[in-house]
């Protein structure tokens, strides 16, 4: 099959959707090496992690011509490069797909991650809203398929968008393959700097009201003095990382919060390896990543009880009411102190994340609802 993808956030985004599109197209170029990948980008930032694409056995990169405005492009414009190019079908890895593709007589799949922007509003501003609320509309009308990266999502894209069930199929995320070689505590403990400390929790992900990490903190306060171990913070904010930062200043809590930033692949796979616990509260996710990525990395995840966040923690973890600040600190107590219990989060949770999430199992879902069209 020629299988063209929206390629835009693979060559420019690197958190979140950018980290998506390189991990399917990963899976699919290691287990299924017989298809043509066609890369659609109208623009290309060149680094480690994108420029391997650009001469990847079985991808092809495909840019606007000279005098193409790179967005308009992307909207209107690709589908003649598709014409060209023989594709067979077209999956929008991020929410979109070109206007007109369904007159074209070329099949389409859309990817849907999330649909927060209808469910936390506060978070975005009114223009944002129309735009992506418009989008989402016109790819789930005019898709031949729609993917949900998780089955909250699934059940969000029936119930805003009144799409009938039997044209959505459920693919869980890729996790980056890095993931799933796991290294040793020594071994990561090597390549945390000396400031580290030998114990502490720690939180991955954006510093926003969504993932409630003025919750974390809370949480901390209420335990016994000896288990309020230093928490560990990678991800950035604005408004609500300003509104966490003046609660710790209050408080006093300075010393007992590390913010580290944003991080690269192999330093993340050191801290969620040498994690006590992995906290992530958060009141919706699309899927959940981290999640999967601290259990790959046996450790102990307290997560939510609400969204897809059951899906990605499994039985393993422990769910609490993201509401609940008594909730979430009686469990850090539980992992903390409790090495029987901590023990079996440990060996279930690598279990569940490795068959739940296996690339090639992932990489044939994929394969299966482009065999649909």
């Amino acid at each position: 099959m020629n299988i063209a993808f929206d390629a835009k956030r693979l060559f420019n985004n690197f958190t979140g959707l950018g980290n998506h599109s390189r991990t399917t197209i990963d899976i699919l170029t290691r287990w299924f090496p017989q298809n043509n990948y066609f890369l659609y980008t109208p623009k290309i930032k060149h680094c480690d992690a994108t420029t391997r694409y650009l001469n990847l056995d079985g991808c092809i990169v495909r840019t606007p011509g000279k005098g193409q405005i790179g967005a308009l492009w992307r909207t209107f414009g690709e589908i003649d490069m598709m014409k060209k190019d023989r594709i067979d079908i077209f999956h929008g890895l991020s929410h979109e797909i070109p206007v007109g593709l369904h007159k074209a007589g070329i099949k389409s799949v859309v990817t849907i991650h999330d649909t927060a922007f209808k469910t936390f509003t506060d978070m975005y501003h009114w223009n944002d809203i129309l735009i992506y609320d418009l989008k989402f509309k016109y790819s789930c009308k005019n898709s031949d398929r729609i993917i949900a990266i998780s089955e909250n999502t699934k059940r969000d894209i029936m119930n805003f968008y009144n799409v009938p069930e039997e044209k959505i199929d459920v693919v869980y995320q890729p996790v980056n393959d890095i993931y799933y070689t796991p290294i040793s505590k020594e071994s990561a403990r090597k390549a945390l700097s000396a400031d580290i400390p030998d114990e502490y929790l720690l939180y991955v992900g954006s510093v926003n009201s969504r993932k409630n990490l003025l919750s974390i903190i809370k949480a901390i306060e209420l335990l016994p003095q000896d288990l309020q171990i230093p928490l560990i913070i990678i991800g950035n904010g604005r408004e609500y990382k300003q509104k966490v930062l003046e609660y710790i200043s209050k408080h006093h809590i300075d010393k007992n919060i590390i913010w580290a930033g944003t991080t690269d692949l192999n330093m993340l796979q050191a801290y969620y390896t040498c994690a006590k616990a992995f906290i992530y509260p958060s009141f919706y996710e699309g899927f959940g990543l981290p999640v999967v990525e601290a259990m790959l990395c046996g450790t102990p995840v307290i997560s939510s009880t609400v969204s897809s966040l059951p899906e990605a923690a499994g039985p393993s973890s422990l769910l609490i009411d993201p509401n609940s600040v008594e909730e979430l600190s009686n469990a850090i107590s539980q992992v903390l102190t409790d090495e029987q219990l901590r023990n079996q989060m440990i060996t279930d949770g690598i279990k569940y994340a490795n068959t739940m999430f296996n690339p090639q199992k992932l990489a044939n879902k994929l394969i299966e609802t482009y065999d649909k069209l």
